[in-house]
């Protein structure tokens, strides 16, 4: 077993990616590890011929998955658009592993993000003794998958400074990367493109330049369809982060997935589900991925401090922290969540009671 905490993707499911190439049988992009249907078939899964079982990295409508890869085979970069939590990282990293066969050329896009990172920067040392020179250049990511033929990944890239921002236009118009210290520039090999993602509803957020989104294809990635939807991908990777983290307690069982998810989606949507109740909705984007981690933890709470089952009093000790962001706001919305709809509905007291007490 690994004592990595966590696998790049193209190690966690190398078997999945060598069992695809095997049987991939079709066209491939030049430098391409797998055909786009067989990067599809990775990311949605699928069962081979010989029997492989290849599971599914993302659940939801083929069409978003397939407009994304065959941007990846034009000469167009991507941007992966969604609320937070939508798996937007999540879909990137699985492309460039299944394109690539890595997913280690990441820029991760913060308030700090600095020209060089994007571009590239020198070694002082080298740079003091002997002046500009090819051998003092550190690539940035970037600049590697350019001279590698690889996609690149840029996450958050609006929360990278504007003026920032705007170093990738030239990269993804002329697909050059221009040194001028040396009077030189770095072409992109074939196999080359950006990935980025991004989202409009974080606190610091830079709107891209009308000049940067013409060069991306943009892709949205919604929020699940449905509660059965939703609840497969919580336990999908609560299961498989379960395994990671070698949590000793028992899977979590169904019933508490789904009611962390029907609170989620209520919350969310500022409506219960039958449409009869009107309810506040908190600060915070109670997400997907937020879902997942109020499992995590209550299973780490169960396995270490209860029984190792999932109960309502593990569930309620983290499902209040996510849901408060703004202790006066978020505070009421609960309260009033809580009263009229956690508190009537049938098979749910237990959860009443543990948050009642902690709130």
């Amino acid at each position: 077993m690994t004592t990595l905490l966590r696998e790049h993707a193209e190690q966690q499911y190398a078997d999945e990616l060598q069992a695809l190439a095997v049987h991939d049988q079709r066209l491939r992009p030049p430098r391409w590890h797998l055909s786009p249907w067989a990067v599809a078939t990775y990311l949605l899964g699928g069962q081979l011929p010989d029997g492989t079982t290849i599971t599914p990295k993302y659940i939801g409508a083929r069409r978003v998955i397939e407009t994304a890869i065959a941007t990846l085979a034009t000469d167009r970069g991507l941007l992966l658009i969604g609320l937070p939590g939508t798996a937007k990282s999540w879909v990137s990293e699985h492309l460039a592993a299944a394109i690539s066969g890595d997913s280690t050329m990441l820029v991760q896009g913060t308030a700090g993000t600095s020209e060089e990172s994007i571009r590239y920067g020198w070694n002082y040392a080298r740079l003091l003794a002997d002046g500009p020179s090819a051998a003092a250049i550190v690539a940035s990511p970037l600049m590697r998958a350019m001279q590698e033929g690889k996609i690149a990944r840029v996450e958050e890239l609006t929360r990278i400074p504007a003026e920032v921002q705007d170093s990738l236009i030239t990269i993804l118009s002329e697909k050059t990367l221009p040194i001028p210290e040396l009077g030189s520039e770095v072409q992109a090999v074939k196999g080359f493109n950006l990935i980025a993602t991004a989202n409009d509803r974080d606190r610091g957020v830079n709107e891209l330049s009308s000049a940067l989104k013409r060069r991306f294809n943009t892709v949205v990635l919604p929020l699940p369809d449905s509660l059965e939807q939703e609840v497969e991908i919580v336990q999908q990777r609560v299961t498989s982060l379960g395994r990671a983290l070698e949590l000793p307690g028992e899977p979590p069982a169904l019933e508490e997935i789904r009611r962390i998810v029907t609170i989620f989606r209520e919350l969310r949507a500022g409506m219960t589900a039958d449409g009869r109740t009107s309810l506040k909705s908190p600060s915070g984007t109670l997400s997907t991925a937020e879902a997942i981690s109020v499992v995590n933890s209550g299973m780490a709470l169960a396995a270490h401090f209860g029984d190792g089952a999932l109960r309502a009093g593990d569930v309620a000790a983290v499902l209040v922290g996510a849901v408060i962001k703004d202790p006066v706001q978020d505070r009421v919305a609960w309260l009033e969540y809580l009263e009229t709809v956690v508190k009537e509905r049938e098979g749910w007291k237990d959860l009443y009671r543990a948050c009642r007490e902690l709130a």
